[in-house]
């Protein structure tokens, strides 16, 4: 999802770029920053209660803590970026989009319940709770993990926030119709703020309540634009499938797999790769599994996910029949030429659906869409900045020999709240101009190849060592961003981050085919060089642990 925004306004049909428009899209983008910025006030901590700040003292219900999990996952890449991928691959795109439930499934019923157990506040408590009984004697070794915990934390999501950041600044740039790199500048620094804001002021219950209206938002208007679709085809899935094989201009491959790797080496393998990355990594994404503490118990926790896995699944279901609307009205050669990677797919179907006869519709559907990208932006970077914050703060200034009082911790979660925004904001100024597709790769790898790994062993595996889990966190990072390095996201092509150089010698589009095994290796491998007196003793602090952990058995306090 590299500037996606300008790829999706790009496209200049009549009148929508317009005074009127502008003004339209100006008037939506500024109700959805207040409406969002006073849920965050509303909802925000009264005192300095730090459960209140990292877990909104656990008063969600289940519906709205599944919606706002909902929310943190689904992206702009998730809303612009797979209807395009749909809509000229066809079937491997739907695969792409059911993926993206799949990994919520394997969140519920796999980590979702040992992560609500073991965790307190973030994915660093869930690490040091294997080495509770080492707190006293110790505390150089819980500090190590914590802090390899915050960097894996901060290197899987700042590439995430910095693609975001950028597509929401390419946006307000069109609105305002200056497009100066001056102006480029202040409005991704301006979004920037407003985000950094949510999170600071709103905490974990204010995020939270910004997700359920975007996810309210966005399966509101997918229903209304997936059900014009089939209206256009009599209410046929059929009629409109095979309208899309006709469009498509692959005739039967469309429908087949195969098609959305068919220039690489080893599609079949690239196509497992990338799916593989995205049902691990997104399970494993901080900002996700930050959601887990947040509800009162273990059983909340699993109502949490149904929801949450409910509406994905509805989600993902809505845009592969926008996806094949715009392959079946608009034509594959068509979302071709205007965008490769297929991202105006969304606008041009809104158009089609309506057709050029209804401009006042045109204007209201291209403002609604414009909205529902702010709002999808500006949501899912609120939560990565608090889950990145929440780390910093908690992980690293507050667990020292001295440790602050709650209220110096607060304060300084939401100085790291601007600290991290900050960095964001720089890093997306200075490379808004490149093609940012591989920082979302990479993000997603992070997850699967060093994140994933280190849950599934922290939780499971009782011979699991500390040592072992900082060498997994470093190890499964360290390959994900060498192979990246050698994709054709990054040179080789002309869609690459640098398409004039070619320094491309991996053969696949994400790492996940061999970075994932590794980050898996890694830790088994570290594990078994670990001395044998220290396995055991490390065994024996699991085995303490154990039955709370993975059945909730009894309670201990947190690490």
């Amino acid at each position: 999802m590299t500037s996606t925004a300008t790829r999706i306004l790009a496209l200049q049909p009549p009148d929508l770029g317009s005074p009127g428009t502008r003004t339209a899209c100006l008037i939506a983008f500024t109700a959805v920053a207040t409406l969002t910025l006073l849920l965050c006030v509303l909802s925000g901590p009264d005192r300095d209660d730090l459960d209140t700040f990292y877990t909104g003292s656990r008063t969600l219900s289940p519906l709205r803590g599944g919606l706002a999990v909902a929310g943190d996952y689904i992206s702009a890449a998730t809303l612009i970026g797979t209807i395009g991928v749909i809509a000229l691959t066809g079937y491997d795109g739907v695969v792409l989009a059911l993926s993206t439930a799949l990994s919520l499934v394997l969140l519920m019923f796999l980590l979702a319940e040992p992560l609500r157990n073991a965790g307190r506040f973030t994915m660093g408590d869930v690490f040091a709770r294997r080495l509770t009984e080492a707190v006293r004697n110790e505390q150089g070794v819980v500090r190590g993990v914590r802090i390899a915990a915050c960097g894996a934390t901060l290197a899987a999501l700042l590439p995430l926030m910095v693609v975001q950041l950028a597509v929401a600044g390419e946006v307000l740039v069109f609105i305002l119709g200056v497009d100066r790199p001056g102006v480029r500048a202040g409005c991704v620094l301006l979004l920037g703020a407003l985000m950094i804001s949510y999170a600071a002021i709103g905490g974990m219950k204010g995020t939270a309540l910004i997700q359920v209206l975007k996810m309210v938002l966005l399966l509101g208007a997918g229903a209304l634009l997936a059900g014009l679709v089939l209206h256009r085809f009599g209410w046929s899935p059929g009629a409109l499938l095979s309208a899309a094989e006709r469009g498509s201009g692959a005739g039967p491959r469309f429908l087949e797999s195969g098609l959305q790797f068919a220039g690489g080496a080893a599609p079949r393998l690239d196509m497992i790769s990338s799916e593989l990355t995205v049902v691990l990594g997104g399970a494993c994404l901080p900002h996700v599994t930050m959601r887990m503490y947040a509800p009162r118990s273990a059983p909340a926790v699993r109502r949490s996910l149904s929801w949450a896995v409910s509406s994905v699944t509805v989600f993902a279901l809505l845009i592969s029949v926008i996806g094949f609307g715009a392959t079946a009205l608009v034509g594959r050669a068509r979302l071709a030429a205007s965008d490769g990677q297929g991202d105006t797919a969304l606008l041009l179907t809104a158009q089609a659906v309506f057709g050029p006869e209804a401009p006042a519709l045109e204007t209201f559907v291209f403002t609604a869409v414009t909205a529902m990208v702010f709002l999808t932006v500006l949501a899912s970077v609120a939560g990565m900045i608090l889950a990145c914050a929440n780390s910093l703060a908690h992980d690293v200034l507050a667990h020292r020999a001295e440790p602050p009082s709650p209220r110096r911790e607060l304060r300084l979660a939401r100085v790291s709240t601007a600290v991290v925004g900050g960095t964001a904001i720089a890093l997306a100024v200075s490379v808004q101009h490149l093609n940012l597709q591989p920082l979302v790769s990479m993000s997603f790898c992070l997850g699967a190849s060093a994140l994933a790994p280190a849950l599934v062993y922290s939780l499971f595996w009782r011979r699991y060592t500390s040592t072992a889990l900082i060498w997994t966190l470093t190890g499964g990072t360290v390959a994900v961003l060498v192979l990246t390095t050698g994709t054709n996201l990054v040179s080789g092509h002309p869609g690459s981050a640098f398409p004039n150089h070619d320094f491309n010698w991996f053969p696949f589009t994400t790492t996940g085919i061999a970075s994932i095994p590794l980050g898996f290796l890694i830790g088994w491998l570290a594990t078994l060089l670990t001395r044998p007196a220290t396995r055991t003793e490390q065994r024996r602090r699991y085995e303490a642990v154990e039955g709370w952990i993975l059945a909730g058995a009894r309670r201990r306090d947190g690490p």
